[in-house]
């Protein structure tokens, strides 16, 4: 598995007749001659008592049959290797070794055989000096073991990395690539990246633009398994409009069939079948039968059954069986068909059917410790179980596709992808909210001054003037009540005014004197001072959109939230996951900002206090409310405690803007064990 090109054959224009018959007697004449070549080498092989002589015909043997009659390639290969290492022809028998792995991996699904030939070889390393055959070595068995544990295969591109040379930079590339794709299906995304990342830095440098797609591909299949979908689409896109520039066909049809499945895991249902009959189209005739298409035909069985569709199932079911005698060889491809037919079965057939190619899909799913396909393969089998009325194992099934859930959740969150952004003047403002907030508190405790002079008071004449002070006080109390209320919705929507007011002096005002001062500057040719002044205002409309909300007026609240999170995803260490339903046009534009500050003063507290490492936001539209609760991992908090807390503004800037949503907030929280807060909002 050191490298695989794909070759493009240019087609001829047609010949006479005469020279095709010509062609025709030349191209028997010469499989003839092959024919009769590998017969005399099998012949020498197999009757010399000369080893040096019957390794040299072996070896001729073993070239003119690769990738042609894979049988025979792989018998005397095994041979040639047992006289190499008995002739204490090492090196020689490590070429050999890491060729067969490639046949006996990817042709007769026999990994094991590979890994225990190469370990033969490998007992004798100290005799290898080429650090290409060493570290090929490593590399091939890591090809073995990534259709047998992906954990092994990860020790084996390192040691592929450690024992190659300056001069092998194009399998180092290779170790690096293979290595964070084994990462990324066991969910630990940070050293995934960083592969992925080396191993582009090293095919950029050689040219390669065929692995460099690779390594990019890696990438935005991360943005997928975190659910960044739409980052992974915007990457996707762009990557398939390099990829059709290079003239990498086939590459295109590997990102047209893992958007699908992204379109799959939203449960866009028919964007999934748009997509997947669109990378089927696109599949080159070199390709057929290959894992990638047969995991395009296997997706759209599934999807055809699930939507119960017959006849466009039974063609593709037809189609994927016709390459049956592939799929024997690729495990990978084996888990597409066994969801293939468990989905199957589960429509139009037998369900005993169906719960035994479920199971199947779930054994090599386990066998190759793809965690994501685990947890599918036992969702799946919760359905057919249900179907078949074996309600305990569905429960069981259920139980553990969620505990899988919930454990790759928590993996992702821990391994999530890092992103810096610098924010400008923020600490400004929010100096300015605890000083107003402050005057708040003040308020409070002189209230409660005020109170205890009426309650001594209020004793001393009792009876006199109880029943009349009492009533006086509820009513003073009240109306100090409402008062304080007023004040404070009035501060939250004048810091708003304030807030807008200073965006828009800014983006009309010192943007505009920037840009006549770009303008002048491009005039004179001072280029390093326009550089300067790009930079300047660039930093002020960052400043500008973080001080006042406007894509609230461009996007509406649904988008505004969305691009919220992402901004905090993309540019902070926190990993957030999200479930956003639409709720643009429930509320009033002042409501609607209020909402959206209530989403983000959260994840900022979450961010300087919680140390979290993971957090998930829920907006809900219900009948006749708004549902959204913000979740994380961190430290937590005790409420009470922070609510007392005269330092503690967070909390209460929340409990302000709840009340004037006329909403209700709730909190969980305690030490060490995260943060959970829920607000309801009428509508």
């Amino acid at each position: 598995m050191l490298r695989c090109f794909l070759l493009s054959l240019n087609e001829s224009k047609p010949l006479h007749n005469l020279k095709k018959y010509y062609l025709f007697i030349l191209l028997l004449l010469s499989l003839s001659c092959i024919a009769q070549d590998i017969s005399y080498y099998k012949n020498v092989a197999d009757t010399t008592s000369n080893k040096l002589l019957k390794l040299e015909a072996m070896d001729s043997v073993i070239s003119k049959t690769f990738r042609k009659d894979n049988d025979t390639f792989i018998t005397y290969s095994q041979e040639y290797i047992t006289l190499a290492k008995e002739l204490d022809r090492i090196e020689a028998a490590a070429r050999k070794a890491m060729n067969l792995q490639y046949i006996l991996s990817n042709f007769k699904n026999e990994s094991r055989s590979a890994v225990t030939i190469i370990n033969s070889v490998l007992a004798e390393k100290y005799k290898i000096k080429d650090s290409f055959l060493l570290g090929g070595l490593y590399l091939k068995r890591g090809g073995a073991n990534y259709r047998l544990d992906l954990e092994k295969a990860i020790e084996d591109y390192t040691l592929a990395i450690e024992n190659f040379g300056k001069k092998d930079s194009i399998y180092i590339a290779d170790a690096y690539l293979f290595r964070g794709q084994a990462y990324s299906n066991i969910g630990q995304f940070v050293p995934a990246g960083e592969n992925y990342d080396k191993a582009y830095t090293y095919f950029e440098a050689l040219k390669d633009y065929q692995y460099m797609a690779h390594a990019q591909q890696g990438t935005i299949t991360m943005f997928s398994r975190n659910g960044f979908y739409e980052k992974a689409k915007e990457e996707r896109d762009e990557l398939i409009t390099k990829l059709e520039g290079l003239g990498l066909k086939d590459f295109v049809t590997t990102e047209l069939y893992n958007q699908a499945l992204d379109y799959r895991n939203q449960k866009k249902q028919q964007l999934t079948i748009d997509f997947l009959k669109r990378a089927k189209n696109n599949i080159s005739p070199e390709t057929k039968g290959t894992t990638i298409h047969l995991n395009i035909l296997a997706a759209l069985v599934s999807e055809y059954s699930k939507l119960n569709k017959y006849t466009l199932a039974s063609q593709h079911m037809e189609l994927l069986e016709g390459y049956s005698q592939n799929l024997k060889a690729e495990q990978y491809a084996n888990l597409s068909y066994y969801d293939a037919k468990a989905n199957y079965f589960n429509t139009f057939g037998s369900r005993k059917e169906a719960l035994k190619f479920a199971t199947k899909k779930l054994q090599a799913a386990q066998n190759l410790r793809y965690n994501e396909q685990i947890m599918a393969s036992h969702l799946l089998l919760s359905e057919i179980q249900e179907n078949l009325g074996d309600y305990k194992s569905s429960l069981e099934n259920k139980k553990l596709y969620q505990a899988k859930k919930d454990s790759l959740f928590n993996s992702s969150s821990a391994n999530s992808l890092a992103y810096y952004q610098t924010l400008y003047e923020t600490e400004k403002k929010e100096n300015e909210l605890i000083s107003k907030n402050a005057n708040i508190q003040l308020l409070e405790k002189d209230n409660e001054a005020f109170i205890n002079v009426v309650i001594i008071s209020s004793i001393a004449l009792l009876l006199t003037f109880g029943v009349i002070l009492l009533y006086r006080n509820q009513l003073h109390l009240k109306k100090k009540k409402t008062l304080q209320e007023g004040f404070s919705q009035e501060l939250l929507a004048s810091q708003e005014n304030e807030r807008k007011r200073i965006s828009k002096d800014l983006h009309d005002g010192l943007g505009q004197q920037l840009l006549v001062l770009k303008n002048k500057l491009i005039t004179s040719g001072n280029t390093e001072a326009k550089e300067m002044v790009d930079a300047s205002i660039e930093e002020v409309r960052t400043i500008s959109r973080d001080l006042h909300p406007f894509q609230l007026q461009e996007l509406g609240i649904t988008k505004a939230i969305e691009h919220t999170i992402t901004q905090i995803d993309e540019n902070t260490s926190l990993f957030i996951s999200s479930e956003i339903e639409n709720i643009d046009h429930l509320f009033t534009p002042d409501q609607e900002v209020n909402i959206y500050r209530i989403v983000q003063e959260s994840l900022s507290n979450t961010l300087k206090h919680a140390n979290a490492e993971a957090s998930k936001v829920s907006v809900k539209k219900m009948a006749d409310q708004v549902i959204i609760s913000i979740r994380d991992n961190g430290q937590g908090f005790e409420f009470t405690e922070k609510l007392k807390n005269i330092k503690s503004l967070g909390l209460k800037t929340l409990m302000e803007r709840t009340k004037f949503l006329n909403g209700t907030m709730k909190v969980q929280s305690k030490k060490e064990n995260g943060t959970f807060i829920e607000f309801q909002f009428p509508f």
